[in-house]
């Protein structure tokens, strides 16, 4: 296999184990999937974290999450959905995860900060070729 079929097949893992990550958190927060506390439980999280109309912003970030990680399965949109995804990682570093310091198993940023690295590295090769579309 030579260089660039590589370079797709690493850029095809890559999109499919954060797109399964993130359709996942996206469910657990939708549907309250894998024991996660829904919209509700969301809702009320993103209230106490100061956010405003948090139901608003519970079903922007619940859908993002499900719809971006699709995408990134499917290699469609891969940057917008790898750039939706940052941009939620970043919001979390800010208001949680941040103040925790760097380390996970203290609640820090580092899963976060390597999302975003993945993000980053998808946003700059795009899709690959196994992809559906991958003009943005």
């Amino acid at each position: 296999m030579n260089r660039t079929a590589l370079t797709d097949v690493a850029i095809l893992i890559l999109r499919l184990v954060l797109g399964v990550i993130f359709v996942v958190h996206g469910m657990q927060k939708l549907f309250g999937a894998f024991e996660g506390a829904g919209i509700e439980g969301l809702t009320q999280m993103l209230s106490s974290l100061g956010f405003g109309v948090p139901l608003f912003w519970a079903w922007v970030l619940a859908i993002s999450e499900f719809l971006a990680g699709i995408f990134l399965i499917l290699g469609v949109l891969p940057r917008l959905s790898a750039s939706l995804i940052a941009v939620i990682m970043a919001v979390a570093i800010a208001t949680v995860h941040g103040p925790a310091g760097f380390f996970a198993m203290q609640g820090g940023f580092e899963y976060q900060l390597l999302t975003i690295a993945a993000c980053v590295s998808l946003i700059l090769t795009g899709a690959g070729k196994y992809s559906f579309f991958d003009k943005f």
